[in-house]
């Protein structure tokens, strides 16, 4: 039986980006416009706050320990003792309204992240990779809002959504070089109830999505077809990530205000404009009977 529970009542201003380290057994997140990162300790319910100086869009450890991020300007290192950020390299900083929203490393280690266009209007942002070395390779550029950076399980696949779009594509990836091709459209949410946010793969290469304004965990297959829709209570859930000791509890961010959003982004959202239930909160959904598939850290 499936069930749905508010685990953390973060009351994040825009929470998003959640990933779980199966090794530390902790979820991370960010609060990208209150300029934090997140962690909860499900064992014993305590959670932590790294404050940062500027807008965060995604966070994930590093191999080498520490964690990398983007804020609004650049990918940037993370010391989780001191607090304090390094930046690695700035990135679209001259372009006005362009911040980085959601990002995930791939299965070698490489940072994939990409912007958004802070009034959700203009196709201004880019779509970047992070490798090992700290080389930047631009992919692609003529996006509107960035979101749901994941693999397939084969690591053949690689998904993106732009969601004031409504739109999320696939690509053919090359595990080798981290370099993406063949642009096709997945899916489309324009008759959906809600727009694509944040997503994530579990092992059977079904696609999950964290459907905002509808406030729906909505499981895709590989074709591109819904299996089964989770209602959430709360309607501006954002991002998913599974987790857990045996990553069969799926974890949901959610946005809290939604003061920000310019003239299209209200328009879409509507009633779920207004205070959520839980808003800002951490989700947890269990007895879905899937498990996820562990997620990387940055190499470099």
């Amino acid at each position: 039986m499936v069930k749905v529970e508010c685990a953390v009542e973060a009351k994040n201003y825009l929470g998003e980006g959640a990933i779980w380290d199966p090794l530390e057994g902790l979820l991370y997140w960010v609060d990208m416009l209150d300029k934090q990162v997140w962690s909860f300790n499900p064992r014993s319910g305590a959670t932590r706050i790294w404050q940062l100086p500027k807008i965060v869009g995604a966070f994930v450890l590093r191999e080498n320990g520490g964690g990398v991020l983007t804020m609004e300007d650049g990918f940037y290192f993370l010391d989780m003792e001191s607090g304090e950020s390094e930046l690695i390299v700035k990135v679209d900083a001259e372009i006005e309204n362009s911040i980085f929203n959601d990002g995930k490393a791939d299965r070698r280690g490489r940072f994939f992240a990409g912007g958004e266009d802070q009034k959700t209007e203009a196709p201004i942002c880019g779509l970047f990779r992070l490798d090992a070395d700290l080389s930047l390779h631009e992919l692609e550029r003529g996006i509107i809002c960035n979101n749901g950076p994941c693999w397939s399980p084969d690591n053949k696949t690689f998904y993106h959504t732009d969601s004031f779009r409504q739109e999320m594509y696939a690509y053919d990836y090359d595990i080798e070089s981290g370099d993406i091709s063949n642009k096709r459209l997945f899916m489309s949410c324009q008759d959906e109830p809600g727009i694509f946010d944040g997503s994530t793969i579990d092992e059977e290469g079904y696609l999950w999505n964290a459907q905002i304004i509808a406030g729906e965990l909505v499981r895709y297959t590989p074709d591109g077809e819904v299996e089964r829709r989770i209602p959430i209570p709360c309607k501006t859930i954002t991002s998913v990530s599974f987790g857990g000791d045996n990553l069969d509890v799926i974890y949901l961010t959610s946005m809290g205000n939604t003061d920000f959003l310019g003239p299209e982004g209200v328009r879409l959202f509507g009633e779920a404009a207004k205070p959520q239930p839980h808003g800002g909160g951490i989700f947890a959904v269990t007895g879905t009977g899937v498990r996820g598939i562990p997620e990387p850290r940055f190499a470099g």
